[in-house]
């Protein structure tokens, strides 16, 4: 049977959780995986090599790798050295800072491949073969983009105000509610191999992850909006387990209704959520039936009590889901 494509949407630990979880649908489902990593990310270690050196920044793009890293022995140990962070060294028994402190070595290997190779898509090709990755990672766009939100209450001791925020980083712990996102350039080049995937793909997959730094970016590239308009695939969208800073106020169901306000044409076969996260299921069946989707409830996160999907049990939910027949 031929591997069913897929193409997983996202940015940071929300795509790294959805693909460890597209991993564990295999000997079940056989699957083809492309990871589209948004790259509006201006903060920590990747923030610093944009600002310093130009180009891609790397760390949702080495996060996204890592999560698709082979299970050899040595490819492991590669993935732990990419996701090793320098920490501050010690110099005469004191505490000190330099240029790698806060550095992840995977970001300054991304960085330095890309700079050699002058073409991101082949940097993240070569990486992706010194960690045996079993999927493919793409950027969103090959130009590094800015993401910008008008923010309500931005200023707590003016809540009725509303004022631009700046930056990926600012956007993600606003206090204040996002009214509108768009990003710097307002319509940025689309990777032309991420389009390709979208085109040929079999399943979409948004979510989950930060909803207007992560998952909406990747609706407002223009390129990537048609295609995924256009695609033949199906579409999953799967829900978080609780709102973050940037999303504060907005409901389940709001997180739905956010991908039609910014792509309206936007039809989902599915939508995945857990069912202790959603509370009263009937709003959020609601909204997911305005994007032409059915509902799916499961238990797909961690039994900590914390907010984060668990792989082995999110890859469970999604193995009926893939792999259902049209």
């Amino acid at each position: 049977m031929t591997a069913r494509r897929v193409v997983a949407f996202g940015g940071g630990h929300g795509l790294s959780a959805s693909l460890r979880a597209l991993r564990r649908c295999a000997p079940e489902v056989d699957l083809d995986i492309t990871a589209v990593v948004t790259v509006g990310d201006d903060g920590g270690s990747s923030g610093r090599l944009r600002a310093e050196r130009g180009g891609l920044p790397p760390g949702d793009l080495r996060q996204a790798l890592v999560a698709l890293a082979g299970d050899h022995p040595q490819t492991r140990r590669s993935a732990g050295l990419f996701q090793h962070r320098f920490v501050e060294p010690a110099v005469n028994g004191r505490g000190a800072t330099d240029g790698l402190t806060g550095h992840a070595v995977g970001n300054l290997v991304l960085c330095g491949l890309m700079e050699l190779l002058s073409d991101p898509v082949a940097a993240l090709e070569h990486a992706g073969a010194m960690l045996g990755t079993v999927g493919r990672v793409l950027p969103m766009s090959c130009q590094p983009v800015g993401i910008e939100a008008r923010v309500r209450g931005a200023d707590p001791d003016r809540p009725d105000e509303v004022r631009t925020v700046t930056g990926q980083h600012q956007v993600a712990v606003t206090t204040g509610r996002v009214e509108s996102l768009r990003l710097n350039p307002d319509a940025p080049t689309a990777c032309p191999q991420a389009v390709e995937a979208i085109g040929t793909a079999d399943w979409l997959i948004f979510g989950p992850g930060s909803w207007y730094t992560s998952v909406l970016p990747h609706l407002l590239v223009p390129e990537l909006a048609a295609a995924i308009v256009a695609s033949p695939a199906r579409r999953l969208v799967t829900l978080n387990l609780a709102a973050e800073k940037e999303t504060l106020g907005l409901s389940v169901a709001d997180h739905l209704a956010a991908l039609r306000w910014y792509l309206p044409e936007l039809k989902a076969d599915y939508v995945l959520a857990d069912s202790k996260a959603v509370g009263d299921p009937e709003p959020v069946e609601r909204a997911a039936e305005s994007l032409g989707a059915r509902l799916v409830l499961a238990p797909v996160a961690v039994t900590d009590g914390t907010p984060r999907h668990d792989p082995a049990a999110l890859g469970a939910a999604l193995v009926p889901v893939l792999g259902a027949d049209r």
